[in-house]
């Protein structure tokens, strides 16, 4: 509890307790009026101050406003018991609002807890502790058993376990060797590590994802906004109608000859002042976007806003791109067909003429090499996107890529019969031969889509480069509806606007990608998922929602949780406004007395915020 929550509370006791001794000592008179209004400004003070304040710069209408008029108004009316009371509760459930607040924030920290305290930097044979945003690029920094990796880089001796639940959601830890590249925000937990920065630390991986948790409540779903308007207009109109209810049916009582009983009328106004504060609306759904981001966040499944995560319950359409999503993205040479060379010599020329490249393609030829590769040798590169890439190895003109890449040379070659992706080779104008490369679907991929069906999720949609033999039978394998194949990048976007065409207009539909060439997709999107971005930079920046693992059961889990967090808001939205009205209509028709209305402000407004706070929760698949 911090310290304005304990002054707070102080008070709330202080005021309790005068009140006690009002009654126990059965004190009369002025005395007694006296006693009453002493804890009244004790708990309420600084509400009259605030309400003051919001006079003095003409913005009138708001909870301090009515909870000063309805408790003077009470007490000027003689019921100095009830002024105290309505203040006394008022409190209470503002202080309740706060802790619960305070705790839910201060939860969603505890599970993002991965800001680095301090970098270990080697100086004269001593380690020195140092702040991370004072360690350059290419410094060496050291990191023992139990610490956070302050900063992404690469290790270059050492090898251990890693930590990564904060930014993953998954105990599993990760095992990392000299050579492996690291983010920051993991914790080492065994073996001591020396890393190589490869940025500074306000552009490191812990950096973007903390700013981005930090800034997610600036970006407001339809519902937050619709409440601030609400809000807005509801505050003055049910003062004049206060107001209204306090002249109006007297005045029509003296008309009609019958005596005014003004002080019964004014006592309904100033129920109906209390009963109509709208804390529970303004507090409560915020609250409940705040808590479902932080739960999100918790499971590793970053929302860049409240309004992305409206977005994606509503979704009833997901589209994916094959590898990297679906599929493992780790291709392998399953074999070498129609070659005119030694099969060893294919592969040298087809993993020197792609080492340039960072497509995992090209890195399954480096591997299949097996031998370091020395790019000294290659030259005059050319990559063709979409079709492959030309170079010269050793002088040789050599073409290495798809079956596009060979008819765009005017060079015959020979189709494979086997299923997979097929590199095609030329050497100087001839055909060489092919390699057959095979991708390994990821072993929840099948489960996600069964599952996404089972959510509710209309059409599931796979987009892809490959052929459309090998398409087709990862989208039969996995049970996806439609596929779409033999795509360059340009064309993804096309099939994206031609789908966002064919869909209702309050269907959303969503495009799951690996984040690092899917930009232009994920942008175009209704709401683009970022899958396995751990430390991509790309996906963090292109996406809506960043899934921190690779597992594409997190696209289940994240629908999952955005629509327990949209139902909970609605929840708070029916019962807040429907306990209100139910409560303005009784304290008009006199029923409702200041107790009543108690409960029908704070009350309503604890019940709300604890409804909010589940969105904090996420159950585990």
């Amino acid at each position: 509890m911090s310290k304005k929550q304990k002054k707070v509370l102080i008070r709330i006791i202080a005021s309790a307790v005068l009140m006690v001794l009002i009654e126990l000592l059965s004190l009369e008179g002025y005395f007694r009026q006296g006693l009453y209004l002493l804890a009244y400004l004790v708990i309420g003070y600084d509400i009259l101050k605030k309400a003051w304040k919001g006079i003095r710069n003409r913005q009138v209408f708001d909870e301090n406003f009515l909870m000063a008029v309805a408790t003077i108004g009470a007490i000027l009316l003689g019921d100095y018991k009830e002024g105290v009371a309505v203040m006394l509760f008022y409190q209470i459930g503002e202080l309740f609002q706060s802790y619960a607040v305070g705790k839910s924030r201060r939860n969603i920290s505890e599970l993002m807890d991965i800001r680095p305290d301090y970098a270990n930097v080697e100086q004269d044979g001593k380690l020195e502790k140092i702040d991370p945003d004072e360690v350059e690029i290419g410094t060496v920094i050291v990191v023992q058993p139990g610490e956070k990796i302050p900063i992404d880089g690469i290790i270059i001796e050492g090898k251990a376990s890693l930590n990564t639940s904060a930014l993953t959601g998954e105990s599993l830890p990760r095992e990392v060797k000299e050579g492996d590249e690291v983010i920051s925000g993991c914790i080492n937990m065994s073996g001591v590590l020396k890393i190589k920065t490869t940025r500074e630390f306000g552009e490191s991986t812990v950096s973007k994802i903390l700013d981005l948790v930090e800034n997610s409540s600036s970006k407001k779903s339809k519902s937050e906004n619709f409440i601030s308007k609400f809000a807005r207009y509801y505050t003055p109109a049910v003062c004049y109608g206060a107001l209204a209810l306090a002249i109006a049916p007297p005045l029509v009582r003296l008309i009609l000859g019958f005596s005014a009983e003004w002080g019964d009328w004014i006592y309904r106004a100033l129920t109906f002042l209390v009963i109509s504060c709208p804390c529970a609306l303004v507090i409560s759904i915020p609250l409940g976007f705040f808590a479902g981001i932080g739960g999100a966040s918790n499971a590793g499944v970053l929302v860049k806003g409240s309004n992305y995560l409206e977005t994606l319950a509503q979704t009833k359409y997901v589209v994916f791109d094959k590898t990297g999503t679906l599929t493992k993205g780790v291709f392998e040479v399953s074999g070498v067909h129609h070659n005119e060379m030694e099969e060893k010599k294919l592969l040298e020329y087809a993993a020197l003429a792609e080492s340039f490249s960072s497509h995992p393609i090209s890195r399954s030829l480096r591997d299949a090499y097996g031998k370091p590769i020395d790019q000294s040798r290659v030259s005059d590169v050319e990559e063709i996107s979409g079709n492959g890439v030309l170079a010269k190895v050793d002088g040789v003109s050599v073409a290495a890529g798809n079956d596009k890449l060979m008819r765009r040379l005017n060079i015959p070659f020979q189709e494979c019969h086997h299923v997979g992706t097929v590199v095609h080779l030329a050497i100087n104008g001839a055909y060489a031969g092919h390699i057959l490369i095979s991708d390994v679907v990821k072993p929840t991929s099948a489960q996600a889509i069964h599952d996404l069906k089972k959510a509710g999720i209309r059409k599931t949609v796979m987009l892809t480069g490959d052929s459309e033999k090998v398409a087709r039978q990862v989208a039969d394998n996995l049970g996806v509806d439609q596929v779409f194949s033999e795509l360059l990048p340009g064309d993804k976007v096309e099939k994206v606007e031609e789908l966002l065409g064919n869909k209702g207009p309050k269907e959303k539909l969503a495009f799951v990608g690996d984040g690092i060439n899917d930009a232009p997709v994920l942008s175009r999107a209704d709401i683009g998922i970022a899958m396995g971005a751990l430390g991509s930079d790309a996906a963090i920046e292109a996406a809506d929602i960043v899934l921190m693992d690779d597992d594409p059961m997190k696209i289940v889990k994240a629908i999952r949780i955005a629509r327990k967090c949209i139902r909970i808001v609605y929840e708070n939205i029916y019962f807040a406004i429907g306990i209100k009205i139910i409560c303005l209509i009784l304290g008009a028709l006199g029923i409702a007395n200041m107790w009543f209305a108690i409960f029908a402000d704070v009350g309503v407004m604890v019940i709300a915020v604890l409804n909010a706070i589940r969105a904090l929760f996420v159950k585990r698949l």
